[in-house]
C-alpha cells in the first residue's frame, strides 16, 4: 500500500510547469469520442458523461480544471478499458500523452484496486495540468490470462492511442509509457518482445519504475499463476534481451527503500542497458517511499520523478520522436 501511495505523491504534489510547446484544447472532449462510437465497458461503466463527471468530483477535488472520460474499452475483455483526463487546453496544437500502466499483481487478488484507481487520477491530474493527455489503462490478469496477456494488452492500448487520441488533442508521436510495479514488467516484456508488439503499437519514449524485468526461481505464488510454474521457460519470457536493443529513450527508477529484489532488477537493467550499444537510460534512484511527500513542497531538493517525466517528455519533444 505504500508503494502505491509514494508514487501517488511522487506525480502530484510537486510544482512544475507545463511541457513546451503542449497546449489545451476544449475542455470537454466527449463529443468526439461519441462521433467516433467509442464505447464505454466495464462493469462499473456510468450511464453518462454527467454521471462520471460527478464521480469525478467526489473522488479528487484536488483535479478541478481537469476533465475525465472513464472506461473507454481498448479490447475485447471487460478488464481492457481506459481513462482519458484532459487540462482546460486553449490551444489546438497536439499534446504529448502520458499513458500509465500501473498493478502490484499479476493475478486477480488485488487487494490495492481502490489505492490503484487513486494512485491512476493522481498521475492523470499530473499529466492534464502541465499540458499532457494523461491515460491510465487496465489488463487482464492470471490466472485466466496468462503471460504474454499483460504484454498484449498494453500493445492494444497503444494501437488504440494512435488511433484515438488526437480526438483528445493528443499526438501519437508523441506517447510516454510509464510502467509502474507489475505494470513496468508488462511495458518492460512488451518492448522487449517484437513478436507481441503491433504495427501500430509504437511509443516515444518509457518510464519504468520498481519492475521486475527478470522472474527466477525465487517466483512468488501470483508470479507463477502468470509465468507459469515450469521456472525454465522464464527467461524466455523476461524482457532480456529484446530490452537492450531499444533506442527510444528511457527513463528508469527505483526506490533506495525498495525491497531488494526490486533494488537489484533496477540495477541490473541500468548496468546491462548502459554496456548495451543503444543506450545508458536516464536513471533517478529514489531515497525513500515512506517520506516522499516532505520532498515534493515548494523546497524540493529533486528526489521526484515529475520533474525528470516532464524532462524526458521535453527531449522527445525537441528530438520530434518517433
Amino acid at each position: 500500500m505504500t508503494h502505491y501511495l509514494a508514487f501517488s505523491l511522487l506525480l502530484t504534489t510537486v510544482a512544475g510547469a507545463t511541457v513546451a510547446g503542449a497546449g489545451p484544447r476544449s475542455p470537454d472532449p466527449a463529443p468526439y469520442w461519441r462521433s467516433a462510437g467509442l464505447v464505454l465497458g466495464g462493469p462499473d461503466a456510468p450511464p453518462d458523461n454527467a454521471a462520471t463527471e460527478q464521480s469525478n468530483a467526489d473522488r479528487s477535488k484536488s483535479c478541478d480544471g481537469v476533465s475525465f472520460i472513464r472506461n473507454l474499452k481498448y479490447g475485447e475483455s471487460g478488464q481492457n478499458v481506459l481513462d482519458v483526463a484532459t487540462g482546460d487546453i486553449r490551444d489546438s496544437a497536439p499534446r504529448p500523452v502520458l499513458l500509465l500502466v500501473a498493478g502490484e499483481s499479476f493475478d486477480g487478488d488485488n487487494a490495492a484496486a481502490d489505492i490503484a484507481g487513486a494512485l491512476a487520477d493522481q498521475a492523470l491530474c499530473f499529466a492534464a495540468r502541465r499540458g499532457m493527455v494523461g491515460v491510465s489503462m487496465s489488463y487482464r490478469r492470471a490466472p485466466d490470462n496468462p503471460w504474454p496477456s499483460g504484454a498484449r494488452d498494453v500493445a492494444a492500448a497503444t494501437s488504440w492511442l494512435h488511433q484515438n487520441v488526437d480526438l483528445f488533442g493528443g499526438s501519437r508521436d508523441e506517447i510516454v509509457a510509464v510502467g509502474y510495479s507489475v505494470g513496468a514488467f508488462h511495458l518492460a516484456s512488451l518492448l522487449g518482445h517484437k513478436e507481441l508488439q503491433e504495427s501500430d503499437s509504437d511509443i516515444a519514449g518509457a518510464v519504468l519504475v520498481s519492475g521486475l524485468y527478470r522472474i527466477g526461481g525465487d517466483a512468488s505464488a501470483a508470479e507463477k499463476s502468470y509465468f507459469g510454474a515450469d521456472a525454465s521457460q522464464y527467461d524466455e519470457r523476461s524482457a532480456y534481451p529484446g530490452i537492450l536493443r531499444l533506442e527510444i529513450p528511457i527513463l528508469l527508477a527505483w526506490a533506495a527503500a525498495d525491497p531488494p529484489r526490486l533494488v537489484a532488477q533496477g540495477e541490473q537493467l541500468k548496468a546491462l542497458l548502459c554496456k548495451s550499444p543503444a543506450q545508458c537510460p536516464h536513471t533517478t534512484v529514489l531515497r525513500d517511499r515512506a517520506g516522499l511527500a516532505s520532498l515534493l513542497g515548494p523546497d524540493a531538493s529533486g528526489d521526484s520523478l515529475a520533474e525528470p517525466i516532464l524532462e524526458l517528455v521535453r527531449e522527445i519533444e525537441a528530438r520530434g520522436l518517433p
